[in-house]
């Protein structure tokens, strides 16, 4: 009978362990990753991670992205998951504000992520804080005519001043500089996203960006007197307000437009449109203000553990997995995308490789216009960026437009 209870009392005791430790054994995890090669991707993961901890099983949910979007909120107040998909930056804001992620500081100290997650460090920090971890992410960058530049005795260029030096002789030579496509108004999010990330820096941009900032600060009217400087001498195509950002490929395949601001899916749409791998180039936003630390956009895709999770204990264990360098590896192979681990293997890829030096070096991480600003802000502001490439002469009032709207949205 000693023996029995015993047994009992430790069965007990380990019956409570498990309890406290939140459900130990079963990890749940909630992702939008509906698509093809995401899906693929963190399927490759989770049996990896599985293998690596046999004792603890993932139970996954998959959304569609526009369906996660709408139940992210609830599932994280009334049942939460151990871990949960979502962006970085201003994008998780909302979600820290309100209590529902949990502070991963610890993740980060005891991986030493701080170094080998470096370019995603500030877009992950909130109060001092690290509230996720990164896991890949997309360069942003000038695609360029190669052949046209090497015909033309065009340098990529570096600077401001030779970008438009460069823009210059192409209007001379009868080639539109820049394509774009604003019909469905994000693109016109990149320019402007550059622009205030080479004027006045990564920190002022996502101020603006989370509502701190007036659109009607000197600063902000600085970016559309160097945005003007593309404009008014008509250094972008024709018409692009009609277009979609695809519909604007084709001008750059035939030599019409030497230049395209765009993120790295637009390579293969660029392939598929008939111009060879050789013909095209990629260089990073050229500095403006002199000194600047250049900061990139590269929309980034983060796990989280909720506050309310049940099992933080394995969770913990599943983002320091998925933050080292072999793992980032082998899931972006997948993904077709960058490691944001700066010690991951390099992209067999040529334009792949030139995005992961430029994103592992970069100052920060902005995640795109429309990432980093509420929705209402977000189309208000592209609605006005695009009107602004149309008419120039409209700036102030389109500025004056947009203080409004920002006092209305971030009440």
């Amino acid at each position: 009978m000693k023996v029995l209870a015993k047994r009992l009392a430790a069965a007990a005791a380990i019956s409570a362990t498990m309890a406290s430790a939140g459900w130990a054994g079963e990890l749940v995890i909630n992702t939008d990753t509906s698509d093809p090669a995401p899906k693929k991707a963190f399927e490759e993961l989770i049996a990896a991670f599985e293998a690596k901890h046999p004792d603890i099983k993932v139970k996954w949910n998959v959304f569609d992205h526009e369906g996660y979007k709408t139940s992210i909120r609830n599932f994280l107040t009334a049942d939460a998951p151990d871990l949960a998909a979502w962006y970085a930056g201003n994008r998780m804001l909302p979600y820290v504000e309100a209590g529902l992620f949990e502070d991963v500081s610890d993740v980060w100290a005891e991986g030493g992520l701080d170094k080998t997650l470096a370019s995603a460090a500030a877009s992950m920090t909130i109060d001092g804080k690290k509230w996720g971890v990164p896991y890949t992410y997309y360069q942003w960058g000038i695609y360029y005519r190669a052949d046209i530049f090497e015909e033309q005795g065009i340098a990529p260029p570096a600077t401001w001043a030779e970008l438009l030096e460069a823009c210059a002789k192409l209007k001379a030579a009868g080639i539109t500089p820049f394509a774009i496509g604003t019909k469905a108004l994000w693109p016109t999010g990149g320019w402007f996203d550059y622009l205030n990330l080479r004027v006045n820096g990564y920190e002022f941009h996502m101020d603006l960006t989370a509502g701190k900032v007036p659109y009607t600060d000197d600063r902000v009217k600085a970016v559309f007197e160097r945005w003007a400087e593309l404009v008014e001498p008509g250094y972008f195509i024709e018409n692009h307000a009609a277009i979609d950002w695809q519909e604007a490929v084709p001008l750059l395949v035939q030599g019409k437009a030497a230049m395209y601001l765009m993120g790295n899916f637009a390579h293969a749409t660029m392939l598929d449109g008939g111009l060879k791998e050789e013909q095209i180039g990629f260089l990073q936003f050229p500095e403006i203000t002199p000194g600047l630390p250049k900061a990139e956009d590269a929309p980034t895709d983060t796990l989280h553990i909720p506050a309310k999770a049940k099992n933080k204990e394995d969770a913990r264990k599943f983002l320091a997995f998925l933050a080292t360098a072999e793992v980032q590896t082998a899931i972006n192979k997948t993904l077709g995308q960058l490691p944001v681990n700066n010690l991951s293997a390099p992209p067999e890829d040529r334009i792949l490789r030139q995005g992961f030096e430029m994103l592992s070096n970069a100052h920060a991480l902005a995640q795109f216009y429309d990432r980093d600003a509420p929705a209402g802000m977000a189309k208000a502001g592209m609605e006005g960026f695009q009107e602004f490439m149309v008419k120039p002469d409209r700036a102030d009032k389109i500025l004056a437009r947009l203080e409004k709207i920002r006092k209305r949205v971030y009440k």
